[in-house]
């Protein structure tokens, strides 16, 4: 029973453990991200803290998490919050896409700054996306051009898709450095020297990181395209939730992609880019050609083989079985079909339309209850006999060359370019996007070369947010229906650590046999009292004993009896005394005991 008790307590532990532990990690989360903004909360005013805590009513409540514009502690590039309200210093591009219908050419998709519908942070404003199916363009100039050498590159915004994201996307485009840009005519085609963000068709969810790369021979641009990130990023793209990007390069060509500070993707340009920086150093001769004579086949036809004599090309495949019988019963003379006596002929049918009408066939009823109707014919099984088309066999090509392949000669394009992160330097950041989804919030841009400036902005902007939409997340079990919403394959998990631990303890617990058993000795009171057996083991163990007694007990009686025979009355008594006292010690067990000790 006490083993039972012990099985019971794990498996509540076990239960408890796994309903738990997606709770837990959720909360070591949010409490990595409290740390983190722990310090721009605390360069809130005093005075509005007081007041909280003035007004915080006397029953457990929410936290409220207050909200203060991010501003730039150090080298920056550029920073924009939206907390003014306006779109002062963005362009609204007034150009027309071209190679499309007029109609929706324009780049007419309306912007706005103002806060999300649902927001958790009062006063934070952002960038919004409102329309849809339509063509968005706006840009803004950095302070300064970023130009690529010995510092690093820091780039992160905020995206939040309020309404979901069915098609479309929220990448930024940091545009190139050129004499002749124009913000107000910045479209698809402009010069860019780095696209980078989400992007969403269907269910190939994308997080773009693509730079032109400039040939050092020719002049010409080509884009670059990072791996594919093996992270599923199918989350951030529906949870409706603000989320941080950032993408870090290195001087020594080394790159990094975070979502929410954490790296979803990584690499080096030279390693990890589609396609290849550098080209191969030889290609194949476009003008090498593969000789006529040239022999690829790596079996041919043994030329010397001969078609046997006894092989039957004709046989078929099929023959009837000879051995088959005829079932009885089967009727011969009835048809397997018949037409239906209970038709009748449609009062608009028109024989000289339609022809002359006839009844629409069903099986034959008297063919039910026997084994087959219609003419008999024997069945068809394989013939033994059957080889087929005869053809040569396969043997190695003595002549065989291999595959061929044209012969490899210098690549005349070839370079080496050991530096890809020496980009073409940028001067503008700009959003060039094509949406099926409204509401599309973006907020608190920063671009920079010091990482720990960024991480600061990043804490004073987004880490608020996260904050105040931690303080407003739903209980556990709001968290884990939401959560079996998203993956439905939860639903037989919970169902498991619910059901299969209450199933065992009702198996352990309460389906046990009572035990019948007598009670132990030591629960006897200790008395000179004989005392019942405890065990039905230890009775039979002791019958035994009885009964070995009992034969050495004879065989001493029939040897006192020859002594008696030959002693005196005194020996009689005693004799009958010790009888009398061994009647005595095999009548009680406690006597028995002691006798055998």
């Amino acid at each position: 029973m006490e083993l039972k008790m012990r099985l019971c307590v794990a498996l509540l532990s076990l239960s408890l453990c796994l309903v738990l532990m997606g709770h837990v990690r959720a909360q070591e989360e949010a409490d990595d991200m409290e740390m983190d903004v722990e310090d721009a909360i605390d360069d809130m005013q005093e005075e509005d803290v007081e007041e909280e805590e003035q007004k915080a009513p006397s029953s457990p409540a929410a936290p409220t998490v207050t909200y203060k514009a991010p501003e730039p502690m150090g080298e920056h590039y550029f920073a924009e919050s939206f907390d003014k309200g306006t779109l002062q210093g963005w362009v609204l591009s007034q150009a027309k896409k071209e190679g499309i219908d007029e109609e929706i050419a324009k780049y007419d998709g309306k912007w706005e700054v103002e806060e999300m519908k649902d927001t958790k942070l009062p006063g934070d404003k952002g960038l919004v996306l409102k329309s849809k199916a339509k063509h968005h363009a706006i840009s803004g100039l950095l302070l300064r051009p970023f130009t690529f050498d010995t510092k690093p590159l820091i780039v992160q915004y905020e995206v939040n898709f309020q309404n979901g994201i069915d098609c479309g996307g929220a990448y930024v485009k940091l545009l190139s450095q050129t004499p002749d840009l124009d913000l107000e005519q910045f479209v698809d085609k402009t010069g860019y020297t780095i696209m980078f963000g989400p992007d969403k068709c269907g269910e190939d969810y994308k997080l773009h990181f693509i730079f032109r790369h400039k040939n050092p021979k020719t002049g010409e641009f080509e884009e670059k395209h990072a791996k594919k990130p093996d992270a599923d990023l199918r989350t951030y793209y529906t949870d409706k939730k603000t989320h941080l990007y950032t993408l870090v390069l290195n001087p020594d060509n080394s790159f990094e992609i975070l979502i929410d500070q954490t790296v979803v993707n990584s690499g080096n340009l030279l390693n990890d880019m589609t396609p290849p920086i550098n080209p191969p150093a030889e290609i194949e001769d476009p003008d090498d050609h593969k000789p006529e004579d040239w022999d690829e086949r790596p079996k041919i036809q043994d030329p010397d083989a001969v078609k046997p004599e006894d092989w039957d090309e004709d046989a078929p495949a099929k023959i009837a079985d000879e051995d088959a019988v005829k079932p009885d019963g089967w009727l011969d003379d009835e048809p397997e079909y018949i037409s239906d006596p209970d038709a009748l002929k449609p009062e608009d049918w028109d024989e000289d339309m339609d022809g002359e009408w006839e009844a629409p066939q069903i099986p034959n009823p008297v063919c039910e209850t026997a084994p087959g109707c219609g003419p008999w014919e024997r069945p068809m099984i394989d013939n033994p006999n059957y080889k087929g088309k005869w053809k040569s066999p396969m043997i190695d090509n003595p002549n065989y060359q291999g595959v061929w392949k044209p012969r490899k000669i210098p690549n005349p394009d070839f370079f080496e370019d050991l530096h890809p992160f020496r980009m073409t330097a940028f001067s503008a950041v700009g959003l060039e996007l094509w949406s099926m989804s409204s509401d599309i919030f973006f907020d608190n841009f920063f671009i920079t070369s010091d990482r720990n400036v960024a991480e600061r902005w990043a804490a004073d902007g987004w880490g608020l947010k996260k904050a105040a939409e931690g303080a407003a997340e739903p209980g556990l079990v709001n968290q884990m229906i939401t959560a079996a919403e998203e993956r439905p394959w939860l639903w037989i998990v919970y169902v498991l650590t619910v059901a299969l631990p209450l199933v065992l303890i009702i198996v352990f617990c309460c389906t046990g046999k009572k035990s019948s058993a007598p009670a132990s000795a030591a629960e006897y009171k200790k008395t000179d009292e004989p005392q019942p057996d405890v065990k039905e083991e230890a009775e039979d163990e002791e019958d035994k004993e009885e009964e070995s007694a009992k034969k050495s007990e004879e065989e001493e009686d029939s040897t006192g009896e020859a002594e008696e025979a030959a002693g005196n009355d005194n020996k009689d008594d005693s004799t009958s005394n010790e009888k009398s006292e061994d009647d005595i010690l095999r009548r009680s067990p406690r006597s028995r005991k002691a006798r055998k000790d």
